[in-house]
């Protein structure tokens, strides 16, 4: 990597004007007194090469090394609300331990909060090796702020390799807040993650609107951090035979400051949840009108189930953007998925991949859901789910 430098005492008005018809992408300007280049460089380096001598000059930038041994652990945010942990961080620490297997490192977990009593130490259990808590009655309720600072004490004491958060409104409000401040990279929204044996983090997500699985890697900065929906890893198995730690962290003046207060707090009511679902009917383009909406409404009623949609009936204004699974939706992971109508494009299958059963209905034999349903019928919806209907209702 490097950078071009103009040497500004080489100038001349007839310098100015050569290197300007120089460049074929028009990125070096000459007002009279002084050369420049704008944001329109592509860095050819024509301007070095064929240019006046000494006028532009490509330094090449010192990088600066990373001395990765210093950065040690895999650190997971475990998120809380009154006192409970969001079933989020179970998942993470299963990850974090999973990498800690390949890579050898520890299992950290950070935990702010007010009055967490006995359920900190039962994060031991579920595969943390050490446990820092910071406790302070100003904790209590979410203050992305605050708790900015308490992470930014916390890496600049410990020094993890790794920071691993929820994609929750909590966790996408502090990692981009802490990766900030340390200058250091932040990947969102994961499916999945490798650790090389340099503890460099593999960040693996979709890109460019879910047609490729990009590989991200932060080689020259600690910590790495990294949000992973709910849903998309296995939640860790207890274990109450397992060892760790659990450290009571003092909290410094600077950590405490703050400027937001929560004066009062509404609740909001409860909302639909399709990522708790354990049976879902998801219904996509090939539900055409409300009765395939009635079917397919009349078969979630049957099985107990939620009822979900692809992003094109949501966009129809038919379905409340809650219902809707895929890459810029809900992940679920169900014990049982029936789809009708989905082709399961990629974005789709994103959201979806962990559900322990598909059924999918869908009358183009070359649909890609069925490449990954375990069972399929091929053929119209609107012939398939009555028959559906009549052998659950006992009618042959």
């Amino acid at each position: 990597m490097g950078s071009l430098q103009i040497h500004q005492e080489l100038v001349t008005e007839a310098v100015g004007k050569k290197m300007c018809e120089l460049c074929p992408f028009h990125a070096i300007s000459y007002d009279g007194k002084k050369l420049e280049i704008t944001a329109g460089c592509r860095m050819c380096r024509l301007c070095v090469k064929n240019g006046i001598p000494g006028v532009i000059t490509f330094e090449e930038t010192k990088e600066q090394t990373l001395d990765k041994t210093k950065w040690q652990g895999i650190t997971v945010f475990v998120e809380q609300e009154e006192g409970r942990i969001h079933p989020v961080s179970y998942e993470l620490l299963g990850k974090a331990k999973e990498l800690s297997q390949s890579c050898p490192q520890q299992v950290l977990a950070v935990v702010i909060g007010y009055g967490m009593g006995e359920k900190v130490k039962d994060l031991i259990s579920y595969g943390a090796d050490k446990i820092y808590y910071y406790e302070h009655f100003e904790l209590e309720e979410f203050d992305p702020g605050l708790y900015t600072n308490i992470l930014q004490q916390f890496i600049e004491e410990v020094h993890p390799s790794v920071f691993m958060f929820g994609a929750t409104i909590k966790g996408r409000s502090l990692a981009p807040r802490a990766a900030a401040r340390f200058g250091t990279g932040l990947t969102a929204d994961c499916t999945s993650l490798l650790v090389k044996d340099n503890t460099d983090l593999v960040q693996i997500r979709p890109a460019f609107g879910g047609n490729i699985m990009a590989q991200i890697v932060t080689p020259g900065a600690r910590p790495q951090f990294c949000t992973v929906r709910y849903k998309v890893f296995d939640a860790a198995a207890e274990n109450r035979e397992a060892e760790g730690e659990v450290v009571y962290k003092k909290l410094s003046e600077m950590s405490l400051r703050r400027e937001i207060r929560v004066k009062r707090k509404i609740r909001k009511p409860d909302e639909i949840d399709i990522s708790e679902a354990q049976i879902i009917v998801a219904v996509g383009r090939g539900v055409k009108d409300t009765q395939g909406l009635k079917m397919a409404k009349e078969l979630a009623d049957m099985l107990h189930a939620q009822l979900a949609c692809t992003r094109p009936l949501v966009e129809k204004g038919w379905f409340d953007a809650r219902r809707q699974i895929g890459l810029s939706g809900r992940t679920v992971k169900p014990k049982l998925l029936i789809t009708l109508g989905i082709s399961g494009s990629v974005q789709f299958a994103a959201g979806m991949k962990g559900a322990e059963r598909i059924i999918a209905v869908n009358s183009d034999k070359n649909a890609a859901v069925f490449d990954i349903a375990h069972y399929g019928f091929v053929g119209d919806l609107y012939e398939v789910v009555p028959g559906l209907l009549r052998l659950i209702k006992g009618e042959g």
